[in-house]
């Protein structure tokens, strides 16, 4: 696992709101980032108004954030810009019950993994606010209020400004009431869980803004509700939308998984090839989502991609973008000279060893014994030929390479002083097709 926790960023000074809106709530607008919200003319008056202390929650149901809760820090991120203050709050209490989700009762993980994780995720939220300055951030866990509750503490403290017909009409509720699973009272009690955070911030920081994901709606607005109830005082939610492609496909998903924050779980290779991916149809949406160009630049990269789109200029100002906000500029500069290097654009010797194996993690791997190793025997072990005489004919034409090294003699046998970082060999057929070989 790692945990970099060192900004990979170069600080939020050399970052800003767009200029050329009159407030910050008209730039969420604007960026699409308000699918929901408590009164919006009150809202914009409050955030274009004096410091305001806001909070959004992360639960450690996994080991990582996702790109689904990147959206989530940028909107956090783009608020400190503006001058508030924000609260970065993972889940210590919240992750040990789970979220209810829309299908099935979630799996409860061990207090060790979930307080492991609530450290991984505190490292991830870090990176991306500020904590120095007039609106400093602060990271809350909310295990601190609730582990030392009672039970009857809690069922008369705030259980009893719950009523259960509008718990049972919250959307993911009534779906699981409705299914054959059905819902169990932990998860049910999970708002209640989710409004008691809200409480506590308001009465200990003045927090008077949480922001979520819509389908998080109801648990945020359990929250408003509890602090009007107890406390007398109105204070607002922001729910931002659930992110899909335009062909309807699920957002934030690789090859059938997640693509993670964690450079361990998704490299940022893969992270950078994710977004370089964009289709023209989506770039847009995800440069006003997910960077923080201005309005101006984005529109000129919209322009872009209608007049000169084989050009892919905004996915590459998109790629370019996220991954240095995840991971840094340094690591995207690797990526970026790695992705040239794979194919004959750049040295590939000058890679250095992570970076090599970063930008080799998606392809085809064959493993070899060290000795003698023919262009051939390689070419069709690595599945790029389909036989040896076809091997035979990629040569004759051209279009065998190691280590971007044209090979023109069919009995050609690659030497361990060939061997990249002492163990890898890079083959391609002609322009696209790799595979790497690993070698002992």
């Amino acid at each position: 696992m790692s945990q970099q926790k060192d900004s990979p960023v170069s600080g939020l000074a050399g970052q800003r709101n767009d200029s050329s809106f009159e407030d910050v709530y008209d730039e969420l607008v604007w960026r699409g980032l308000v699918h929901v919200s408590t009164d919006q003319g009150e809202l914009k008056e409050l955030l274009a108004g004096p410091p305001i202390t806001f909070y959004c929650g992360f639960d450690p149901t996994a080991a990582s954030l996702h790109l689904g809760n990147l959206v989530q820090l940028l909107t956090m991120r783009r608020l400190q810009l503006a001058g508030h203050r924000p609260l970065g709050l993972v889940g210590g209490s919240t992750g040990l019950v789970g979220d209810p989700r829309p299908t099935a009762e979630r799996t409860m993980n061990t207090k060790e993994t979930v307080s492991e994780w609530v450290g991984y995720l505190q490292g991830q939220v870090q990176k991306f606010l500020d904590f120095e300055g007039d609106n400093a951030a602060r990271m809350v866990n909310n295990l601190d209020w609730t582990g030392p509750m009672s039970v009857i503490d809690f069922l008369r403290d705030v259980g009893k400004y719950f009523r259960v017909g509008t718990m049972i009409k919250k959307e993911t509720v009534a779906k699981r009431l409705n299914s054959e699973e059905g819902i169990s009272y932990s998860e049910f009690s999970y708002q209640i869980l989710q409004g008691m955070d809200y409480l506590q911030l308001f009465r200990d920081y003045d927090c008077v803004l949480q922001t979520g994901g819509s389908d998080q709606w109801g648990n945020l607005t359990s929250g408003t509700e509890l602090v009007r109830k107890v406390e007398g005082t109105s204070v607002h939610a922001i729910g931002t939308p659930l992110i899909t492609n335009s062909d309807g496909t699920k957002f934030g998903k690789s090859e059938g998984n997640a693509v993670w924050l964690d450079a361990a779980m998704t490299t940022p290779y893969a992270m950078f090839q994710f977004w370089l991916n964009t289709s023209d149809a989506d770039v847009a949406e995800r440069l006003r989502i997910f960077t923080f160009r201005s309005r101006a630049e984005i529109e000129d990269l919209e322009r872009a991609t209608v007049e000169r789109p084989h050009q892919r200029a905004a996915q590459r100002a998109l790629a370019y973008d996220v991954t240095s906000l995840v991971h840094g500029v340094e690591a995207t500069e690797k990526v970026i000279a790695a992705s040239s290097a794979l194919f004959g654009q750049g040295d590939l010797e000058t890679l250095d060893l992570d970076s090599l194996r970063s930008a080799t993690a998606e392809l085809d791997a064959v493993r070899a014994e060290p000795g003698a190793l023919g262009i051939v025997d390689l070419l069709v072990a690595s599945g790029l030929s389909a036989s040896n005489s076809a091997a035979r004919r990629t040569v004759a034409e051209g279009g065998a390479y190691v280590n971007n090294h044209k090979i023109t003699d069919a009995d050609h046998t690659v030497g361990e002083d060939q061997l990249l970082h002492g163990r890898y060999l890079l083959l391609r057929r002609g322009k696209r097709n790799l595979a790497v070989v690993e070698v002992g």
